[in-house]
């Protein structure tokens, strides 16, 4: 398996597959990049300083009898705990 000394090799960037292998590899790490200037340009500010009270005082006024938020409540509840609520008994007109 000897070359002749009339055939040249090219040089490795003269290969068309070169560039399809690294292709790949290049695209990752411009859409890397790219997504890090997004990250870094367009960082989000904290909502509000008192966040966590706010969402208590939210859910103590669902929990005050907003029948339209009942279904939600009830299958958030027994999600997170388990425990099947106990089904409300209409009263008979």
């Amino acid at each position: 398996m000897s070359t002749s000394p009339t055939e040249t090799s090219r040089p490795w960037w003269r290969y068309g597959h070169v560039w399809l292998v690294l292709a790949g590899p290049l695209a990752v790490v411009i859409a890397g990049l790219v997504t890090f200037g997004i990250a870094v340009s367009g960082a989000d500010a904290l909502v509000s300083e008192d966040y966590y009270q706010r969402g208590l005082d939210i859910n103590r006024s669902q929990e005050g009898g907003n029948a339209s938020l009942a279904p939600a409540l009830k299958a958030r509840n027994h999600a997170a705990t388990g425990v099947v609520p106990a089904t409300p008994v209409a009263p008979r007109p």
